[in-house]
């Protein structure tokens, strides 16, 4: 196997502390003061991986990466950035970066993201690249062993589509989306398309445990570390070890906790509560959130430095309300598995049925919508699902604004606002985007509605 790594850097302090601490390490180390020059080099001579800066003059690290994959697609590329530059490497993981470091680091996190891309080729070997379809249009799609990701939407095949661009790389991965859009189904989509398929998928909630349970359920303790901690316990980072974890609810982590989780996603490895020493971990980590983190971090309930470690790759997973074209889809997939599981010949749904649903408002999205189907699945008695055994909660039937003779342009601006403020669950940046208006003039409008209500 190829351990040369070429290293690519206009600073030359950097480029000699990178070359000392991996010949330190056994590998063998060329350097570039330039991307010009890497990427002469890189075309003369073979290397197993190549690290580069992600700012440099004339020819940047990103331009380095497109080159180097242009000609070698297999060959593992690592960024080096600084805060300034978490963009661009944001870009470059799209592009098909391995992964990125982040200045400052420590040896320990260099030794370690090159040993995962080294032996990243190794599992990749000579192999072709597979080429995985997008959705086709009118099913489900599902490649070999991966779950049903059901969707005719062009807007949600897009979101699958970069999601399988990047399965195979170890990158964090935060998925954003409102809930009962299906973001662990993605979680699970993508570690089921990567190349640690066969290792486990831990998922945990943030929001189910309290600050200190969860602080034992992430990183484990030790026997005797704390009242009632009787017994070692193995954490679900170290249990989901050459796997995947995924972090649901990652906004409603506590603020200490989340100072311990960047240090986990930094330096590769856990520290039990009571614990002597670090444990080595090689963990892919998926975050989902069903809130705005940046105005969580604007309110100081969630830090920066980790949403920029978390948001690698950001995916956004559309509400049902935005890819209605699934619709009809996903109900016949829901009466096709609910009709089997509970042993019901139903063979689909009603034309009026089928309008009242489309037309609904699914503030639940898909959970919500499987939610009445089974719901109507086993009430209906014939084969035909009719609008008379469909039970939609009030959040779901169709909203529309009462309008009444007698109102003035201000009250129905007024009643507007607030309508699109309830159907988006009281996040104003949505609110205002979806009003045609700027954040700040939202929150002036608001502020007179309360002086005016005398709060």
């Amino acid at each position: 196997m190829n351990t040369e790594i070429l290293i690519i850097d206009d600073e030359d302090e950097m480029r000699a502390a990178l070359t000392e601490t991996l010949m330190r390490s056994g590998y063998s180390v060329h350097t570039a003061s330039n991307g010009i020059e890497g990427i002469e080099l890189f075309n003369r001579q073979s290397f197993g991986m190549v690290i580069t800066d992600v700012k440099m003059p004339k020819v940047s690290g990103l331009q380095v990466l497109k080159e180097i994959k242009r000609v070698s697609p297999q060959t593992p590329v690592v960024m080096i950035t600084a805060y300034g530059t978490i963009d661009n490497a944001v870009e470059a993981m799209r592009e098909g970066a391995f992964d990125y470091i982040l200045k400052p680091f420590s040896a320990d996190v260099l030794d370690n993201v090159v040993e995962r891309a080294i032996q990243s080729k190794k599992q990749i070997g000579c192999q072709p690249s597979a080429i995985v379809p997008s959705a086709i249009p009118g099913q489900a799609l599902q490649p070999p062993a991966v779950s049903l990701i059901v969707t005719d939407n062009p807007s949600m095949k897009k979101v699958i589509d970069m999601a399988l661009n990047v399965a195979y790389s170890s990158s964090t991965i935060l998925i954003q989306g409102e809930s009962g859009t299906g973001k662990e189904m993605l979680a699970k989509y993508i570690h089921q398309s990567s190349n640690r398929k066969d290792k486990p998928f831990v998922a945990v909630n943030c929001a189910a445990l309290p600050k200190d349970l969860l602080e034992s359920e992430l990183f484990g303790h030790e026997k005797g570390s704390f009242t009632g901690a009787l017994n070692r316990k193995i954490g679900k980072f170290e249990l989901a070890n050459q796997g995947t974890i995924l972090l649901d609810e990652i906004s409603e982590m506590d603020m200490s906790l989340q100072a311990k989780l960047l240090r986990v996603l930094q330096e590769r490895e856990v520290d039990r509560v009571g614990g002597r020493e670090p444990v080595r971990i090689d963990v892919r980590v998926i975050a989902t959130t069903n809130r705005n983190l940046r105005e969580a971090i604007d309110k100081g309930t969630f830090r920066e430095d980790l949403y920029f470690r978390l948001n690698v790759i950001p995916l956004t997973v559309p509400p049902l309300r935005e890819r209605k074209d699934d619709i009809p889809l996903l109900i016949d997939y829901f009466i096709k598995k609910h009709g089997s599981k509970n042993k019901k010949s139903i063979t689909g749904i009603s034309k009026d049925a089928l309008s009242v649903l489309k037309d609904a408002h699914w503030r639940g999205n898909v959970r919500e919508l499987e939610n009445v189907i089974e719901r109507a699945v086993l009430l209906c008695r014939g084969n035909e699902i009719t609008t008379e055994y469909l039970f939609l909660e009030k959040t779901a039937e169709v909203q529309k604004p009462s309008v009444k003779a007698g109102m003035t342009v201000r009250d129905m601006e007024r009643q507007l606002i607030f309508n699109t403020l309830e159907d988006v669950g009281g996040n104003r940046t949505k609110a205002a985007e979806l009003l045609g208006l700027s954040i700040r003039t939202l929150r002036n409008k608001l502020n007179e509605y309360e002086k005016e209500e005398g709060l």
